[in-house]
């Protein structure tokens, strides 16, 4: 026996109010639904017949906060124009142009979705092992490795030596080389190095270029040698742990895809201006997810020079005048250690003082310390009693203590 459909079950229950003349509570518990329901089908068939009893469809009549139709044209536009941007950066896009309210991200890529511009099937979640690390500041970690598929006209293929500051993302390094030798990966090196100033550690793995740890025997390779004569510390990653320097790695991502390393370049130097140029923008204009939207040079350069402030001035007050009453003025002379005695009562002034002419302004309370007319220093007097009195230099003007430290800058 033919199951019946759902329209006919409906019109039997239809059928048998209208025919029968049973009453809409006895159909209603028979079909095990409700009097509305009823009641409903019976004012469906009235209004269409038969074919109104099938199920409708569910979709609401119209959606508020549905994305317009102008809306989603400018997303599949930004989708075709740059495949690699995502539904984040097109938010941050569409915010950039001034759309008000911008659509939430899940809103877009329901969008692309509906576009056919994505699979859905293909989204990689990411694996929650992996643990994201970031120093604190930039210069304190350069992440650096070599990547290649430059083509030029003649066939040759030609490598990059690259560099991201790791607080930053910034890139330092984007030096081609037509030949991976360690000469030319230290030239990049000292290059970048010339260009942005000296990091306090570098991380790289494991290759031939970088070091020579698994030679037999060990030996210390020339990019080695450059970092420990320029106080840099060369990290290594553990082999086969590509995620340890997964930074340089996207960083090659987006130099394949961006860049478009799969087309075929003239010569080197066009490939190294092309390349120049696109990492300018990468530095400067293009917003990063793992920086909230922030380009990497504003996170790796200052906003605006450090504000110079002129030295201040140390305290002149002048020596006391030697016709005061509450003092006297005695002359010593600093021992080889920068220690002077008066009374004997032994202060201190430096190695700076050291055999040099100081003199003392003495009062019954204290000790003043005088070079020229500069306070060296005052300390308690500590030895009460009558101070020898050697001739005292007050009227003269020596050149002040230079100091003790030779590495000043000047």
């Amino acid at each position: 026996m033919r199951e019946l459909s759902v329209a006919e079950q409906r019109y039997q229950a239809v059928l048998a109010v209208i025919s029968n003349g049973e009453t809409v509570t006895d159909v209603a518990a028979r079909f095990e639904v409700s009097r509305k329901t009823v009641h409903d089908w019976l004012a469906r068939y009235e209004a269409g017949g038969l074919e109104n009893l099938a199920d409708r469809s569910h979709r609401p009549r119209s959606c508020p906060h549905q994305i317009g139709a102008d809306v989603e044209v400018a997303i599949a536009r930004m989708r075709s124009s740059h495949p690699s941007w995502g539904p984040r950066r097109i938010v941050f896009e569409l915010g950039k142009r001034g759309l008000e309210p911008a659509p939430s991200e899940s809103a877009v890529y329901r969008a692309l979705v509906r576009l056919n511009l994505i699979d859905p099937a293909g989204r990689r979640r990411r694996d929650r092992k992996w643990k994201r690390w970031e120093r604190g500041a930039p210069m304190e970690l350069w992440q650096m490795d070599t990547v290649g598929g430059f083509v030029l006209v003649d066939g040759t293929r030609a490598k990059a030596l690259t560099g991201v500051d790791d607080h930053s993302r910034f890139c330092i390094s984007a030096y081609l080389m037509v030949r991976e030798t360690s000469q030319r990966v230290c030239d990049g090196l000292a290059l970048a190095m010339r260009t942005w100033g000296v990091p306090e550690q570098i991380l790289t793995d494991n290759g031939k270029v970088f070091t020579g740890r698994f030679n037999q025997p060990p030996v210390e390779v020339l990019f080695d040698r450059i970092c420990r004569e320029n106080g840099i510390g060369h990290l290594l990653t553990q082999p086969r742990s590509p995620t340890t320097t997964g930074k340089i790695e996207r960083f090659h991502r987006a130099l394949r895809t961006e860049f478009r390393t799969d087309r075929v370049f003239a010569d080197l130097a066009h490939a190294q201006a092309e390349l120049d140029e696109w990492v300018v923008d990468y530095n400067t204009h293009r917003p990063h997810q793992a920086l909230g939207m922030d380009t990497p040079a504003a996170r790796f350069l200052p906003a605006e020079g450090a504000v110079v402030t002129s030295l201040r001035r140390p305290a002149t007050t002048g020596r006391p005048d030697e016709d005061r009453p509450d003092g006297i003025w005695v002359a010593r002379r600093a021992s080889a250690v920068g220690v002077v005695c008066v009374n004997w009562q032994q202060v201190c002034l430096g190695v700076a003082a050291a055999g040099r002419p100081v003199d003392v302004w003495v009062t019954d309370h204290v000790l003043q310390f005088y070079d020229g007319d500069q306070l060296l220093r005052t300390e308690k007097r500590a030895t009460p009693g009558e101070v020898r009195v050697k001739r005292s230099q007050a009227p003269q003007r020596r050149s002040r203590v230079q100091p003790s430290v030779t590495d000043q800058p000047r």
